[in-house]
This record gives structure tokens, C-alpha cells and sequence, in this order.
């Protein structure tokens, strides 16, 4: 059996009951770890403070192995429980839907045990859920590529007036342009776009296509570290949130479309309070 597991946003302690019994009974415990990361991230400590809870050794799964490797973790599962731990939820990444097809193609039964999302936890800002739109990711620009993609589907939210999720880049352990040019693969050190970045970005895009989908004056909410004891959201236009630190990642960005009365009191709760020089922090209440 392959048991696809959500771990939750925050930390060790967000797995729901029925993942840490599901953990506890396989023989084998994966964790990708390239899609999202928990607040401590990949390091061993990290690491070491998963196993301990579970009682059992745990693979880091990167990119490469999901994406290109998978019969090593189906063919474990063809003999043993095996479980594959995502942050978030399970479905949260196309990529995790592909290995379940290729599990039930090779007669692999799967069961899947959900958790907490960020595409449901930015609830919390009082935006509601249904008035969102298409999601968008955000990419790392580079010198030589420059997407723009996602302006269209920003505005097609925006002239419905939807929110829109932007989904920033994570970069860890990406093969560098130069070294794939040369044949060989050379890991590049781990990034993590911030919200500062991801606006600059957008309002470079708004600026070169000439738009009007949205500007500096748009309002946002800023999210980071959501789901973690030290979460932070700050609600604002934004060019007052290039200016906020935001800290650790790691980070989404939600533009706003057409608010209600009481998502603007929601909002309210987490604006800038402009007499004051001090961020944003959230304590964890409402």
C-alpha cells in the first residue's frame, strides 16, 4: 500500500492522528520536500525531530527523485507499506496526482490521508474562499527569461472580481542553466522568492504590457510562515508592502478583487497601522 499523507503547514505536530498511525504501521517514509517545507525546512535537525515522533527513518525526496525516479518508491510499495509525506496537502501539487495514477496503473492500492492547505488557510485573512479565482505561481525571473503569463489570468480574476492566490517560487536544489548547458548537473543553492520580489515582479509585468489589471495602489494581503506560530499577514496596497520585512519563508502574495463588507472588516484587522514603524505580526488569534 502507498500512503499518501498530508503533514499541515506549521511544524511535526500538524499530522493528523490518522497520518501518524498510518506512518507508524510502513516500512519505508518518504518526504518530498521541494513543492513546500515545514517551518524548521530540510535540515537535520529538522529531520531528526520528524523521525523521532514517527519512530522511523525518513528519505528526503527531491525534484528528481518524485519526478524521475518514482519506481524506487513504487516498487518498495508493491511489497510494503510505504509512505510518501507531503506539507500541506497531498493534492496541493500536480506532481503528487501523477505518482497516484502511475501507483493504481502498477496495481499499487493507495490511500490518501488530507491535511490543512495553504489554498484554504489564507482563509484566515477574512477573504472569502469562494469569491477566489484561477491561482497563479509566480516565478524567479532571470536575465535571459522574463515570464508574463500570469498577467492574463490576474486580470481575468480582477474583471470578475475575484482574489487571486500567487504562489511564489521555490527553488530547492535546481540544476543551474550553465550546468545543464555542459552535460552536467550542479545543484544551485536554495531560494525562496519573498513578497517583495514577487511584487516588484508583478508591477514590472503590469508596466512593460501597459495594463490596468492592477497597480501599486491595489490592494494585497501578504502572507508568510502561514500555519506556523510566528505566521505574519499584513494587509495593504502594494507599494506599502515592499517595504515590509517579512522575514523567514516562506511566502504568497493574495490580490484582492472586489471586497465585501465583511472581508473589509477582516482586512482591517491586519493593515499597516501607518503610525507605527514596527511589522505586522499575528499572535496566532483573530
Amino acid at each position: 500500500m502507498l500512503y499518501v499523507i498530508g503533514l499541515g503547514l506549521g511544524d511535526e505536530k500538524d499530522i493528523t492522528l490518522r497520518g501518524l498511525e498510518a506512518v507508524k504501521k510502513c516500512e519505508k517514509v518518504f518526504m518530498e520536500a521541494y513543492t513546500s517545507l515545514l517551518s524548521f525546512g530540510v535540515s537535520d535537525d529538522g529531520i531528526a525531530t520528524l523521525e523521532n515522533l514517527y519512530g522511523k527513518p525518513i528519505t528526503i525526496a527531491d525534484r528528481e527523485m518524485v519526478e524521475e525516479k518514482a519506481d524506487e518508491i513504487l516498487s518498495d510499495a508493491r511489497t510494503s507499506d510505504v509512505a510518501f509525506l507531503v506539507v500541506g496537502d497531498p493534492f496541493g501539487a500536480t506532481t503528487h496526482s501523477d505518482l497516484v495514477v502511475r501507483a493504481r496503473e502498477l496495481g499499487i492500492g493507495v490511500k490518501v490521508v488530507h491535511n490543512a492547505s495553504v489554498m484554504n488557510a489564507i482563509g484566515i485573512c477574512g477573504l472569502q474562499l469562494y469569491r477566489y479565482g484561477e491561482t497563479v505561481s509566480i516565478p524567479f525571473f532571470t536575465d535571459v527569461w522574463r515570464p508574463d503569463s500570469f498577467y492574463e489570468k490576474i486580470m481575468k480574476n480582477r474583471e470578475l472580481g475575484l482574489h487571486t492566490l500567487c504562489l511564489l517560487d521555490i527553488r530547492v536544489k535546481e540544476p543551474s542553466w550553465e550546468s545543464l548547458s555542459r552535460g552536467k548537473k550542479k545543484y544551485e543553492p536554495p531560494r525562496y522568492m519573498t513578497i517583495n520580489t514577487a511584487i516588484e515582479q508583478l508591477l514590472e509585468v503590469v508596466q512593460k504590457l501597459g495594463g490596468s489589471a492592477y497597480d501599486e495602489d491595489t490592494d494585497c494581503v501578504g502572507f508568510a510562515r502561514v500555519g506556523s506560530e510566528d505566521q505574519m499577514i499584513v494587509a495593504g496596497p502594494m507599494k506599502q508592502l515592499l517595504s515590509v520585512d517579512f522575514g523567514l519563508p516562506l511566502h504568497c502574495l493574495v490580490i484582492t478583487g472586489k471586497t465585501h463588507p465583511l472581508e473589509e472588516e477582516m482586512l482591517n484587522i491586519y493593515r499597516l497601522n501607518t503610525n507605527n514603524d514596527s511589522n505586522q505580526k499575528d499572535d496566532g488569534c483573530v
